[in-house]
């Protein structure tokens, strides 16, 4: 297995990955990772810019056949200017090959980025998974994440009334 720097030539290789990836999301939750019908022109321009930029991370995974079998993608990030901690690094992305899991590739992809991240100066790093993928949150709680936050929405005109139960 190796664990590299992606180049805008790994692109073509990873919007396939991509594309499963966004299914997954779409399938979990539409509302909240509803694509847009542009969704591979938008990452086919947005990975180049990701492997060019010295803030963010870009990894690929592959087998001794040189066969992409995964990659993650993330960035540093400002925060708003009301936290001790000024800025963070943030995986956006992270998959797999089903056909490779269970062979330590998230892991170790994982572990590359929180060193790319530490590497900047970085001391903090987010993510967020879908509530339906506890693979995810077992992979990411292995690497010392823990849950933070609960992120909620509501989709408006489908429903956003309040019921007295909810009063504090």
């Amino acid at each position: 297995m190796f664990i590299r720097d992606a180049t805008p030539g790994d692109v073509p290789s990873v919007l396939p990955m991509i594309a499963a990836l966004a299914a997954k999301h779409d399938a979990w939750d539409h509302d909240r990772y509803g694509p847009l019908d542009d969704l591979m022109d938008r990452y086919q321009a947005w990975l180049p810019v990701r492997a060019a930029d010295p803030r963010s991370v870009f990894l690929v995974a592959g087998h001794d056949d040189r066969r992409l079998s995964g990659f993650l993608v993330g960035e540093a990030m400002a925060n708003i200017p009301i936290y001790a901690v000024r800025e963070y690094g943030f995986i956006h992305d992270l998959w797999v090959d089903p056909k490779s899991r269970g062979q330590g590739i998230g892991r170790s992809l994982t572990r590359a980025a929180l060193d790319r991240f530490r590497g900047m100066g970085i001391e903090q790093v987010r993510l967020e998974t879908a509530l339906a993928n506890d693979a995810a949150r077992r992979l990411f709680g292995a690497c010392g994440f823990r849950i933070a936050t609960i992120d909620m929405l509501v989709t408006l005109g489908n429903s956003g009334s309040c019921t007295p139960e909810g009063d504090i």
